[in-house]
């Protein structure tokens, strides 16, 4: 193994930006763990080896085991082999988008455990087996404007993405305390036509308010594709300063403040 080699967990990475993303690490030579429901043809394709990607078929709402299982991975390799390792939580699912009092229990503990639990979880595996490593380490949380923004039938995802940005924020602070502590950073990265948008945009009007300003965005061309919205998360994620501003948007400019005012999703 070439001590080289930079590592990838990736979660979501079976389509929309997740998919871009682990086609262009894949691109870059990264060796790639992708954790999602399903695989994906299209990433294996990207792939230039076996040794280059895994894809693991793991429902996300099961967060003990998916922290199990990425423990074990981790702990199974040399640290001294690897450049950087890097953790990318990109996963989250939207509920019915309606009033909270039409949402089921069901699908809301569903929402939490994949969009908040999940990553609280992974990252706790994560930082626990790597802590010591000596190449670079980062986490990735995939946030939302809708988590720094309310909107009316948005509950749940808007309430998953606010926990996201206030848990990177405290688990910064307990890596800034280390000499080699992770760098970690709660990412909204704008606008992007992906399912996700399509399920917006396909609520009925009756539940959902803010459904014209989803529509809007599709036809007047506002949304970035999967491919353009993943490249400019990647070169995020390769910022210098990277970490600096634990919460953060991917169109903030090096000096942004951490509470910015976010007007899109």
């Amino acid at each position: 193994m070439s001590k080289n080699q930079h590592l990838t967990i990736l979660t979501g990475g079976s389509r929309g930006m997740g998919l871009a993303m682990g086609q262009q690490l894949l691109g870059e030579g990264h060796v790639l763990i992708s954790i999602a429901r399903k695989t994906s043809e299209a990433l294996a394709a990207a792939a230039a080896s076996e040794d280059q990607l895994q894809q693991w078929e793991q429902d996300l709402s099961n967060s003990a085991e998916a922290a199990a299982r990425l423990t074990t991975l981790l702990n199974s390799l040399t640290a001294g082999d690897w450049a950087s390792v890097t953790l990318i939580n990109n996963a989250g699912v939207i509920p019915r988008i309606a009033p909270i009092g039409q949402i089921s229990a069901d699908d809301l503990q569903n929402a939490m455990r994949v969009g908040l639990e999940a990553p609280m979880a992974l990252t706790g595996a994560f930082l626990a087996a790597t802590d010591g490593w000596p190449g670079e380490r980062k986490v990735l949380n995939i946030s939302s404007g809708l988590g720094r923004r309310p909107m009316g039938s948005q509950a749940a995802y808007c309430a998953a993405k606010a926990g996201l940005d206030l848990f990177t924020s405290c688990v910064a602070l307990e890596e800034a305390l280390k000499p080699d502590g992770a760098s970690l950073c709660s990412l909204a990265p704008g606008v992007i036509d992906t399912d996700m948008q399509g399920q917006l945009r396909g609520a009925n009007p009756g539940d959902f308010p803010d459904i014209g300003s989803f529509k809007a965005l599709k036809q007047d061309e506002r949304l970035s594709s999967p491919a353009e919205a993943a490249a400019r998360v990647l070169a995020y994620l390769r910022r210098a300063d990277y970490g600096e501003n634990p919460v953060a948007d991917v169109r903030d400019n090096p000096i942004a403040a951490m509470h910015n005012t976010y007007s899109n999703t």
